[in-house]
């Protein structure tokens, strides 16, 4: 039988992810985060996770997963520290910037156009570091939409950790790898060996935290009529996709955007969207909109 730790040659324990320890984990995390580990990803959950049960003063995983699932007193704290270990850091400024070119460029002119003085609400769904809403406001501000009209951008993440550090607005030259040199210049200041961006582009942007599985805590957010939710479904199961998806569904307006990630597909889970080209981007709309030319989008 697979033990939770094992003793290496100076003396001190690792703990061991089992097999059946992870499996209950894993079904407990897919349940309440909607990331779902294949068999083949074990070592990395119990990479992610061996701090938090050492930290806890635990020396198995299986008493670490009766606390979240079991002990109402703390889980709710410690799922927080769940949801900043399972974090994924990789995002850069600029990405996949077709679809981000999209919205400024078609989506916003079309809004304002029928809907002047309607505030135009835009949702990035799983910020991370905030590199994603914060190249749309870079965007809107090169164009001067945001100087002209009222537009209110949303950004959220289940990790509090990814937040604040959003909000700090300091990045390392990683993450601007594939922004145009003319707007790193333009919009961030060196400081040591990271770059701080400008803070008035940060405020521009309403910071939050909230668990795309739960629908409390995306219902003030999902009624957006952009959503950018890009490059997270990668790590839901087919269930969790269809369900968020259903979610975003049901809360948006009638005419509605959603952004997925450019590897991510939404054909064979829902038909509740339609699948157009708008620009030269791929975005699901809701609603009956023909996106051609001489029509409207919204």
């Amino acid at each position: 039988m697979a033990t939770s730790s094992w003793e290496n040659r100076f003396g001190t324990k690792k703990l061991v992810l089992s097999e059946p320890e992870f499996t209950i984990l894993r079904d407990l995390i897919h349940e309440r985060l909607g990331s779902f580990y294949q068999n083949s990803k074990r070592e990395l959950l119990e990479d992610k996770l061996s701090s938090l049960v050492s930290e806890r003063g635990f020396d198995s995983f299986l008493d670490y997963y009766y606390l979240l699932k079991y002990d109402s007193a703390e889980a709710e704290s410690e799922w927080l520290q769940v949801m900043n270990a399972l974090r994924v850091p990789e995002t850069f400024f600029w990405r996949e910037i077709d679809q981000i070119q999209a919205l400024v460029k078609i989506l916003v002119p079309d809004y304002f156009a029928s809907k002047p003085q309607q505030p135009l609400r835009i949702w990035s769904a799983a910020c991370s570091s905030g590199e994603e809403p914060l190249s749309i406001v870079m965007a809107l501000t090169e164009t001067g939409w945001l100087e002209r009209v009222p537009i209110e951008i949303m950004a959220s993440d289940m990790s509090e950790l990814a937040v604040n550090r959003a909000r700090q607005g300091l990045y390392r030259h990683y993450s601007l790898r594939n922004l145009p040199e003319e707007l790193r210049v333009k919009y961030f200041q060196p400081e040591q060996d990271k770059w701080r961006i400008r803070p008035e582009l940060i405020t521009q942007v309403k910071w939050h935290t909230a668990n795309l599985i739960s629908r409390t805590e995306i219902t003030p957010f999902a009624a957006a009529s952009v959503i950018f939710c890009r490059n997270v479904f990668i790590y839901f199961s087919e269930e969790m996709i269809r369900k968020t998806v259903r979610r975003f569904f049901e809360l948006m307006p009638t005419r509605a955007y959603l952004f997925v990630g450019a590897s991510e597909s939404l054909l064979k889970i829902t038909t509740d969207f339609d699948l157009q080209e708008i620009g030269s981007a791929f975005v699901y709309v809701k609603g009956n909109s023909v996106v051609q030319k001489g029509t409207t989008y919204f």
